[in-house]
């Protein structure tokens, strides 16, 4: 069963830079206007998408300068926002989407796309789609389960650093 799980999320890898190429960079130049001014990067997540958190903030190598989206009133214009969430349709993020995108905050979602009802990607300035609808494993039944959306927000979420490390570094030069 491992090795057709790391088959599977290793496939899941290869989809997200092929198909969201260009959203990765995108983003990352949305994000990179906030350190490149006068603002900073904040982090919304929820459920298990807290890994990115304990990630950019405790990792071996933290993102320089991000912090933690805990309060609206402490945003500002310059400031960004990157928001990871297990589907477009999580009400919280909804919550926070609709308080960022009435406040005029450019934020980037990551997450899967589900179809109908309000979604994250109608409000948010880009989404990256994590293109999770299902499982990655077949059981007995039918049914499918091993559902990595923490790993693969992981995955977004170092695409996403180290192109804005490279978008710094240039600014820098």
């Amino acid at each position: 069963m491992l090795k057709m799980f790391t088959t599977q999320l290793t496939g899941l890898f290869k989809r997200l830079e092929e198909k969201e190429e260009y959203s990765f960079e995108d983003g990352a130049r949305l994000l990179a206007q906030a350190p490149v001014g006068d603002g900073s990067i904040y982090i919304f997540t929820t459920k298990e998408m807290k890994a990115v958190e304990f990630e950019a903030l405790d990792g071996e190598e933290p993102f320089k300068g991000v912090k933690i989206l805990e309060e609206m009133e402490e945003l500002t214009d310059s400031d960004r926002v990157l928001m990871f969430t297990r589907y477009s349709s999580d009400a919280a993020a909804l919550k926070m989407a609709e308080q960022l995108h009435k406040k005029g905050i450019p934020f980037v979602t990551v997450a899967t796309a589900i179809p109908g009802g309000e979604q994250l990607q109608e409000l948010a300035d880009l989404l990256i789609d994590l293109r999770l609808t299902k499982g990655l494993l077949p059981d007995d039944e039918g049914n499918r389960y091993g559902y990595p959306s923490s790993m693969a927000a992981l995955f977004v979420y170092y695409g996403l650093k180290f192109t804005i490390d490279e978008i710094l570094a240039e600014y820098e030069e």
